[in-house]
């Protein structure tokens, strides 16, 4: 998905977490309705600038696609984790972080920050691309 997509969708009122995993959830056998329910309250780190909520969107298709859900699945769990920790690291190779204050340098969860964010435009200029990498990477990752 890019940018501009991106920025259509935020600007529809979804959130990063949102656009992420409804961008691949005919892929994981999500409807855009549970996908976007499931992701409501990850954005902007949990409204909180804890983990990016591009990356727990990721985080959210990767266990739909190769989470463990038997007992004593720990093929499955394995699979999932090396899957989690390669979207991290290209993730990483583009960003500096994978929390949300960290990488745009405001927590979105404070007035102060959400100021600062507002006042620079982050939300429609920086997040928009960081989306649309993260939506690359998941696809890779999937």
């Amino acid at each position: 998905m890019d940018e501009k997509k991106v920025l259509e969708a935020f600007m529809a009122g979804f959130d990063c977490a949102q656009v992420v995993l409804s961008s691949v959830a005919s892929e994981i056998g999500l409807d855009d309705m549970a996908a976007n329910k499931v992701s409501a309250c990850f954005g902007g780190g949990m409204f909180c600038g804890g983990t990016c909520g591009a990356v727990t969107g990721a985080y959210m298709a990767i266990g739909m696609k190769y989470g463990h859900c038997q007992p004593d699945d720990g093929e499955a769990k394995v699979n999932t984790i090396k899957k989690l920790s390669e979207f991290n690291g290209k993730f990483l190779e583009q960003y500096d972080s994978l929390i949300c204050k960290e990488i745009l340098g405001y927590n979105i969860g404070t007035p102060e920050g959400m100021e600062k964010i507002n006042e620079q435009q982050l939300l429609t200029t920086f997040c928009p691309k960081l989306v649309s990498s993260a939506i690359s990477i998941l696809k890779e990752t999937l």
